[in-house]
């Protein structure tokens, strides 16, 4: 499913709205761009396509659309609102880098039957493939998570061909901790 998002050229004169934020467009072999988009289809495609997924943008009076990723973002650290979105239009054929979020599924037994604490220690993940093969998301199934010891380590998340993880493949995602030893668990993980 292609995530479709429409856009307008911006120029020093135009004047600024709340109702669109203001954007560039850069990547390898392309001209920066100066452009606006909704702010409404903006927030829903952030939703639906997250920093992770091709988008398809067309920009007004390009007969070529652009496929491009979320690649920044900033926001008013006040009133918590779009400032600014930088769109990189990636080579369809170079590896890219992006952060995919964890979706942590199903309850691990040692939480259930064992009265212990679940203790993620990561919600996003680095991965590198070609930007048409990453991923929206990752999960992480935690019913291997058994005994107070089990771990859930990079290198155990399954993840889709092509797609490799650039974090250390022994870096923790997913633990249980005993009930007394939650907080030793997670000044140990800092």
């Amino acid at each position: 499913m292609t995530i479709k998002l429409n856009a307008k050229l911006r120029t020093d004169k135009t004047p600024k709205d709340s109702e669109s934020i203001a954007a560039v467009v850069y990547g390898p072999d392309v001209k920066n761009e100066s452009i606006s988009v909704d702010y409404k289809d903006f927030k829903k495609v952030l939703h639906e396509a997250g920093e992770s997924q091709l988008i398809e943008l067309s920009v007004e009076g390009e007969k070529e659309k652009r496929l491009v990723l979320i690649h920044e973002i900033q926001k008013d650290p006040v009133e918590d609102f779009f400032l600014h979105v930088d769109f990189l239009q990636p080579d369809l054929k170079e590896e890219t880098e992006a952060e995919v979020p964890l979706v942590f599924e199903g309850e691990a037994p040692a939480v259930k039957d064992l009265g212990g604490t679940l203790v993620k220690n990561m919600s996003e993940i680095e991965v590198s493939a070609l930007p048409q093969n990453l991923p929206h998301e990752i999960k992480v199934s935690l019913e291997s998570l058994k005994t107070f010891e089990d771990r859930i380590l990079v290198k155990d998340l399954v993840l889709p061909n092509n797609v490799k993880a650039t974090a250390n493949p022994e870096e923790i995602v997913a633990l249980v901790a005993a009930q007394e030893n939650v907080e030793e668990e997670l000044a140990a993980e800092i």
